[in-house]
């Protein structure tokens, strides 16, 4: 007792973790980065685990860029859909088929209703008019062929929910699965929504069963779980695995699997399980607090996965699928095309079929084999949390370092050797990061609490930052981290757009791993180069990267290093074409804005998400500079005031305008490189610009466009000079009116 009252400090500070832990665990201070860890945990191990392997069950008809490329663009006629589901039952012989899409609107591509319109208005006295539209109609009305196609046969259509202010709804929802009344009373946690799209009235009555497919993503954006019931309107509706799996039990009901109240209170508010009963026989599916079960992958995804089968919707329907080759089969129909908009980031890839999550939900309820975090899953993590915290905390000050460090492996390993066991043996998800990190915590500050407590605010620094600055800034940063905060300061900074143009063409005709490729080498190179001249990089969006200079570390040269950024980054994107190009693939341009002015900087977002970013009337300046690049034919656009900061480079100045949202004339210009580069053919050019610049705004048509003939003679492709060429030839046909002042107006972003 004397030996731990003397180490009572030590003792104190290794309880801290601890504490902080416990709170986390109890959700009174919840730390995102603990969360975060056993996601990564799950994550990891989830991929070591996968069976890797076949499942013959179940089969996914894709609606690929092969079938859009052949049949046409989605959403097709449904005379086509019927055929495909009549090929699916009447050749192919399948057992059960899932839609993960949903039909909302009817379809008019066959010109039926049309035709109504006309028997009903002045036609209808022609004789024999009506009688002929009567007699087409089962011909062209498709969504009766595809509603007598689905009618009598196992199928399950897709509707999806939606949660916003007025509950907007469509189509006709299906009869929920579970209703209020069979909760007893009780009050239980689930997944809510207040609006819904669901398949219009012929379908849902031809086809009754439905399942929602929406998806959970979790506060990374990463897709893990799947709901199996979800209420809306005071009832419980059933997704389309639940709905698909009741089918081929020969449809039990869904009743709640409440938590013996041996265990927790009656006001426990979430179900243990939902049970499917039939006569006296009944299965119980494990569900989390939320009712979702999380989804077992079994491998990567896609058509070369490697888990389920895809037959391409077009092979079937041009009958290149020998019959009954997916006799007795589980058919999801899908799409893994990415323009439809179906591809969702799971652990086990970024661009993972959304119709696959289904089809590994629905395996494994075949199997019967769900992993889930169980409702006891907090009272285990304070248990091993208390055990393992208190532990250390006593023993840690009374052993020599050797023995600190085997005993905190020690229980490092038995912490991840039993968690291991319950999730490999028991199919159970239970948290694992905060006590492994309080023990790691635990021995760091009973070893080094003394350099801990001196270094923390330059950790917390470089923790802060080191997401968003290059290192070498971190570096500088650490040395006086009383200096910088996250907190919102206005401050002159210099700000860059750089959006790569003509990607979108190109990134139709891949496939997502090589679009994710091709992003992640451009995007490789141009972060790169930004870091390399000190700049911040704020975000990526889509195929665009925004970033700024002078935050957090101050620079007074800001826009020069800006510019020469920018500059590098047109000459690197040179070089990334010259490859494209010996390899037979289109090239892509780039378009970068830049500008310089008062931007408030800072930590911003809300309490879900948030990151250091920069805001203000100079930064929307910046974006719209961008977009003028293609305009003048140039790859970088900068305003007059980086211009004005940046006096080494040379510029050809391109116009005046005024953007979209702004009244003031802006100066706008592009770099052609260091004034120590610039050769005697450039500066004669340029020299000839600057006249040719001069004779427009003095309305001085005739020398403007001898001027712009010579410079077009000496650089025929650049684009700038053939725009000034054409706004002469439409000055001279319609004058500008009195007070023109040589501006250019831009009424788009």
């Amino acid at each position: 007792m004397q030996a731990l009252s003397r180490h009572g400090p030590r003792i104190a500070v290794t309880l801290l973790p601890l504490i902080l832990a416990i709170l986390h665990a109890l959700g009174v201070v919840p730390m995102g980065l603990l969360q975060r860890l056993d996601d990564l945990i799950y994550d990891t191990r989830l991929r070591a685990t996968m069976p890797a392997t076949l499942d013959e069950r179940v089969v996914i008809v894709d609606i690929d860029e092969k079938s859009l490329a052949e049949i046409g663009r989605w959403p097709w006629p449904r005379d086509h859909m019927a055929r495909l589901v009549d090929t699916l039952f009447d050749h192919q012989r399948i057992a059960l088929l899932g839609f993960d899409t949903v039909f909302a609107e009817p379809d008019d591509s066959s010109g039926l209703r049309q035709l109504q319109r006309l028997a009903a208005g002045p036609l209808a006295d022609q004789p024999g008019f009506a009688e002929r539209v009567q007699a087409l109609q089962p011909e062209l009305d498709h969504d009766a062929r595809f509603a007598r196609a689905l009618k009598n046969r196992p199928v399950v259509l897709g509707y999806y929910f939606t949660s916003d202010r007025d509950g907007h709804t469509s189509g006709v929802l299906p009869e929920p699965a579970m209703r209020a009344e069979s909760l007893q009373g009780r009050t239980i946690q689930a997944t809510q929504w207040n609006g819904y799209g669901a398949n219009i009235a012929p379908l849902a009555a031809a086809a009754p069963r439905a399942g929602f497919f929406n998806a959970i993503n979790e506060r990374d954006g990463v897709v893990r779980s799947l709901p199996l019931l979800a209420e809306h309107g005071g009832h419980y509706h059933e997704s389309l695995s639940l709905a698909m799996f009741r089918l081929l039990l020969g449809d039990p009901r869904v009743e709640p699997g409440f938590v013996p109240e041996r265990f927790l209170s009656r006001g426990y508010r979430a179900l243990e399980s939902v049970r499917l009963v039939r006569g006296d026989s009944s299965l119980a599916i494990p569900v989390d607090d939320r009712l979702t079960a999380l989804v077992p992958f079994r491998g990567p995804g896609g058509p070369q996965g490697g888990s389920f089968t895809y037959v391409s919707a077009a092979d079937l329907l041009a009958g290149r699928v020998p019959a009954e080759q997916l006799k007795g089969k589980i058919v999801l129909l899908g799409s893994t095309a990415p323009g439809l908009l179906d591809l969702r980031v799971t652990p086990v890839g970024q661009a993972y079929p959304g119709v696959e999550t289904h089809a590994n939900l629905i395996a494994s309820l075949l199997d019967g084999e769900l992993a889930v975090k169980p409702d006891y899953a907090l009272g285990y993590e304070l248990v091993l949390l208390v055990l393992s915290g208190l532990l250390l905390a006593l023993a840690l000050p009374l052993l020599s370092a050797a023995r600190a460090v085997a005993l905190s492996l020690g229980v490092v390993a038995a912490l991840v050797g039993l968690n291991f066991w319950l999730y490999l043996g028991h199919g159970l998800v239970l948290p694992l990061a905060s006590s492994v990190v309080t023990a790691g915590f635990a021995f760091a500050l009973n070893m080094s609490y003394g350099y801990l407590v001196e270094s923390r605010a330059k950790r917390e620094l470089a923790q802060l930052f080191g997401t968003y600055v290059p290192p070498e800034l971190v570096d500088e940063m650490v040395k006086d981290p009383d200096r910088y905060s996250m907190d919102a300061a206005t401050r002159e900074l210099t700000v860059m757009f750089c959006d790569m143009r003509g990607f979108t063409q190109i990134a139709e005709g891949m496939e997502p791993t090589q679009l994710q490729a091709l992003l992640n080498t451009v995007f490789s190179r141009l972060s790169g180069i930004i870091r390399g001249h000190r700049g911040t990089i704020d975000k990526y969006m889509g195929d665009c990267v925004m970033a700024f200079w002078g935050a957090p570390v101050q620079a007074p040269n800001h826009a020069a290093l800006a510019v020469q950024a920018a500059l590098d980054m047109a000459q690197a994107l040179q070089a990334v074409n010259r490859e494209r190009l010996q390899a037979g693939l289109p090239t892509i341009g780039v378009g970068i804005g830049l500008n310089t002015g008062a931007m408030c900087v800072g930590d911003m977002g809300s309490d879900v998400r948030r990151s250091y970013t920069v805001i203000g009337d100079a930064v929307n300046l910046g974006a719209r500079l961008e977009g003028l690049s293609r305009t003048y034919g140039v790859d970088i656009v900068a305003s007059d005031a980086t211009r004005q900061q940046a006096p080494q480079f040379v510029w050809q100045e391109l116009d005046r305008v005024r953007v979209k949202g702004k009244a003031q004339v802006v100066g706008i210009h592009t770099p052609l490189g260091l004034r120590e580069t610039l050769t005697t053919a450039q500066g004669e050019e340029l020299n000839g610009w600057n006249q040719a610049l001069k004779a427009w705004r003095a309305q001085d048509w005739d020398a403007c466009d001898v001027h712009l003939l010579n410079l077009q003679r000496r650089s025929a492709e650049k684009v700038l000079y053939r725009v000034y060429a054409e706004r002469v030839a439409s000055m001279r046909s319609s004058p500008p009116a009195a007070g023109w002042d040589g501006a250019t107006s831009f009424e788009t972003k």
